[in-house]
C-alpha cells in the first residue's frame, strides 16, 4: 500500500477542498465537489478527458475510481490507517464490475476497521459475520425450494440462481446485501434487460425466505421496490391474409411430415400452448374435452372445437395410452416442433411469427368474435383474469375496417361523398 496526498475527513469521506500533495499521484488539480457521483456502469461509460480525473462514490466515502486520458480507469479506495493515509488499487474496470469493487472496497474499509482493536472488541465484531454467505444459503434454498417446482421452472431458476445472482453476490454475507447492491446490480444487465427481470423475482423470494430463517431482519427484503426494465411486449398475431398463406404452407408440408402438420394444426384451433400439444397424451383425451393433469397453471381443461378433433381423428394409430405426438426416434418422447415450424413460417413468408403468436392470434380472432376476455381466459386456461387482458388488442386491420365504418357514417349524415 502507498502512502497518498488526500487528507480524509473525521467521517472518512475525500475532503474535495484539499489539493494533493507533492508525492502524489496526479496533475495537482481539485477535486470537484461534482466529482462525488454513485458509481456504476454509467460512469465506467464516460469518455475520458484531457487531464486525469478521480470519481468518488456517494455511497461508500472512500471508494473512487481514477480515470486516465488514454481510458485506462482504476478502481481503489483510500482509507487512513494507524494515522496515515492509504491508497489501495482494486483492479481496472475492464477486469471488474462496478459491484464486485465495490464489494472488494466494503471489504477492505471492514479489515481497516477491524485492525487495532482489543482482542475482546474483535471477537464481538467477528460474532456479527456468523451469517452464511450467499453461496452456501443458496444450496439450503434450492433444496427447500426447488423439489417444489415444474421442471423448466427448475431448470429456469436454477440458471437465474447459480449463475446471476451468484455470480454477482455468491461471496457477500446473506444478511449484508443492501437495496443499493441490488440497484447497482441492476445496472450490469443493461444489455440483457429480459435476463434481470426473470431473476429478479426469484432473488426476492430468495431474501424472503431469509427472513423467515432469521438469517435477515424482517422487512430487509432489499429487492422490494427494485424496478424492472420496462420492455416492449412482443405482440404479433395473425392476420386473414396471413392465416391464408400459413394454411397453404401447412398444406404443402403435410406431404413431407403430417404429424407435425397436426400437432400445429392443434395449436392453431386450440389456443393451447406449445408444450401441451407437443406432450399430449392420449388418455388426457376425453372429447369434446383435453383433460390436462398439469400445466403452466396446473390442471388444465382445453375445449376441443369440431375442427379440433377432425385433427385428433385423423393421427393413425388410436391408443388408450401414450403420446399423440411421439418422436420418430424415441416414441417414448414427445416431438419438437421448433425446427419444423421454422420451415413452415418460411414458406409462408412469415420469419418472424413464433409458436407462441398462434395462440396471441387465437384470442385476437376471439376478440374480434366479440367474445368476452371471461370466456377467452377460460378457453385459454388462464388462472387470473388479468392475464387475458394483454389479449385485449386490434390489429391494424380491424381499427382501418372500424375507422372506414365509422367514417362512412359520419359522411352519409352529413351528406359527403354520395
Amino acid at each position: 500500500m502507498q502512502a497518498n496526498g488526500y487528507l480524509l475527513p473525521a467521517n472518512g469521506a475525500p475532503n474535495h477542498s484539499l489539493t494533493r500533495s507533492d508525492d502524489g499521484r496526479g496533475s495537482g488539480e481539485k477535486t470537484k465537489p461534482s466529482n462525488r457521483v454513485r458509481l456504476n456502469g454509467n460512469i465506467v461509460r464516460r469518455k475520458p478527458g484531457k487531464r486525469i480525473r478521480e470519481y468518488w462514490d456517494v455511497d461508500l466515502p472512500g471508494f473512487g475510481l481514477r480515470v486516465n486520458p488514454g481510458g485506462r480507469r482504476t478502481w481503489f479506495v483510500l482509507f487512513r490507517q494507524r494515522g496515515k493515509l492509504r491508497r489501495v488499487s482494486l483492479g481496472t474496470s475492464r477486469d471488474i464490475s462496478p459491484a464486485t469493487a465495490r464489494r472488494l472496497a466494503r471489504a477492505k474499509l471492514a479489515e481497516v476497521a477491524l485492525d487495532g482493536l482489543p482482542a475482546r472488541k474483535k471477537a464481538r465484531a467477528a460474532q456479527k459475520t456468523d451469517a452464511p454467505l450467499l453461496r452456501d444459503y443458496a444450496e439450503r434454498f434450492w433444496a427447500d425450494y426447488a423439489r417444489h417446482w415444474k421442471p423448466s421452472t427448475r431448470k429456469r431458476n436454477e440458471s437465474a440462481i447459480f449463475k446471476e445472482i451468484l455470480g454477482a453476490f455468491g461471496d457477500r454475507r446473506i444478511d449484508d446485501l443492501a437495496k443499493g447492491d441490488i440497484l447497482f446490480w441492476r445496472d450490469s444487465f443493461v444489455e440483457r434487460p429480459g435476463v434481470f427481470n426473470r431473476t429478479l423475482p426469484v432473488f426476492s423470494v430468495m431474501m424472503g425466505y431469509a427472513e423467515r430463517l432469521g438469517l435477515r431482519p424482517r422487512g430487509s427484503n432489499p429487492c422490494k421496490g427494485t424496478p424492472r426494465y420496462k420492455r416492449k411486449p412482443m405482440e404479433r398475431f395473425l392476420s386473414s391474409h396471413e392465416y391464408a398463406r400459413l394454411a397453404t404452407a401447412l398444406r404443402d408440408y403435410e406431404a413431407e411430415q403430417p404429424l407435425y402438420v397436426a400437432a400445429i394444426r392443434l395449436l392453431i384451433f386450440t389456443g393451447a400452448r406449445c408444450g401441451e400439444i407437443e406432450q399430449l397424451r392420449w388418455e388426457w383425451v376425453q372429447e369434446p374435452r383435453l383433460m390436462l393433469p398439469d400445466s403452466k397453471t396446473g390442471a388444465k381443461i382445453v375445449y376441443l372445437n369440431r375442427q379440433a378433433i377432425d385433427v385428433i381423428a385423423s393421427l393413425p394409430d388410436r391408443k388408450a395410452a401414450g403420446l399423440l405426438f411421439p418422436s420418430f426416434r424415441n416414441p417414448d418422447k414427445p416431438i419438437s416442433l421448433g425446427i419444423h415450424w421454422s420451415k413452415i413460417r418460411n414458406r409462408a413468408a412469415l420469419p418472424d411469427v413464433r409458436l407462441h403468436d398462434l395462440r396471441h392470434s387465437f384470442a385476437s380472432v376471439a376478440i374480434r368474435e366479440n367474445i368476452s376476455l371471461m370466456v377467452i381466459g377460460k378457453l385459454l386456461g388462464h388462472a387470473l383474469a388479468e392475464t387475458t387482458t394483454r389479449y385485449a388488442h386490434l390489429s391494424d386491420e380491424i381499427v382501418a375496417d372500424a375507422a372506414e365504418r365509422v367514417s362512412g357514417s359520419i359522411a352519409r349524415l352529413i351528406g359527403v361523398g354520395q
